[in-house]
């Protein structure tokens, strides 16, 4: 059997995030026997496809869909194709899970069921794809992880998971907005939290980020990025250097400033830098 990519393999957590656990494989002939995971286990095919045997039947998913198996559930896992498959895995704690689902239904729920081990949904895959590689390789801050991942199961959960849960009914929460933007105003160089915010308004995760996104036009991650570089450019006009201002500001380092910088207003930390007087 020969295969169109190279074996590999890399597992990481991310502890502020429920401590999740990611992985990213590419195997060619490796076949796993019958297993359970304690978490629940959702991934994208990258490349070739994967065959399983999940819930009494023999399922195929291939580049493009989304696998998924629920915590104790018997499944196997063998290449149906010839070149084997390469994934991107997400490794969810129950607890983690369960609570987001009771915080989109604004009541305690049990944990999510899903019927099926493959799911044919191109956009959710494309989310959940681009979410496991900024978390592989971005700077982003821990606000916007928790922003991006919140986005993408509140998504699957809704779409696909067996008890359908409620569509939220969104008000004038014009004061929050407020105290969210003043609060992201102030501790805009410390690492906030999605629990800082809601510990500050008492609103669930699901619900603060939507009312937000709806009244301000942007979500809170990208809000408070755009405060960041502001007071960035403000620090870099007096005289400061490059990477001083990047630490200042909450940003990782100065590549990361560079980046964000540009992307907001079309220069360069340096070329602002040099033009002042």
């Amino acid at each position: 059997m020969k295969s169109s990519f190279p074996v590999k393999t890399k597992v990481w957590r991310v502890p502020n995030l429920g401590n999740l656990e990611l992985l990213r494989a590419e195997h060619q002939t490796q076949s796993f026997p019958r297993h359970t995971h304690e978490r629940y286990a959702i991934g994208v095919i990258e490349a070739g496809a994967l065959g399983f045997h999940y819930r009494g039947e023999n399922v195929v998913a291939s580049s493009g869909d989304i696998s998924l198996c629920i915590p104790g559930e018997v499944h196997t896992g063998q290449p149906a194709a010839e070149e084997g498959w390469a994934y991107r895995m997400f490794y969810f704690e129950t607890s983690f899970l369960e609570r987001l689902t009771s915080d989109l239904a604004d009541k305690p729920r049990g944990l999510p069921f899903f019927q099926s081990g493959v799911i044919a949904d191109n956009a959710l895959a494309k989310q959940l794809r681009a979410l496991h590689i900024h978390l592989e390789q971005s700077a982003a801050s821990r606000l916007e992880q928790e922003s991006l991942l919140l986005a993408a199961l509140t998504r699957l959960i809704r779409r696909y998971a067996d008890k359908p849960l409620p569509t939220p009914k969104l008000g004038r929460e014009t004061y929050t907005v407020t105290q969210i933007k003043r609060y992201l105003e102030h501790y805009y160089a410390k690492p906030v939290s999605l629990d800082d915010l809601v510990n500050l308004t008492g609103l669930s995760r699901g619900y603060l980020v939507e009312t937000f996104r709806q009244t301000v036009g942007i979500p809170p991650h990208a809000y408070l990025r755009q405060v960041r570089v502001r007071h960035a450019k403000e620090r870099l006009a007096a005289g400061q250097s490059i990477a001083e201002v990047a630490l200042a500001t909450g940003f990782t380092d100065q590549s990361h400033l560079t980046r964000w910088f540009k992307r907001l207003w079309g220069f360069t930390p340096g070329q602002y830098r040099a033009s002042a007087p």
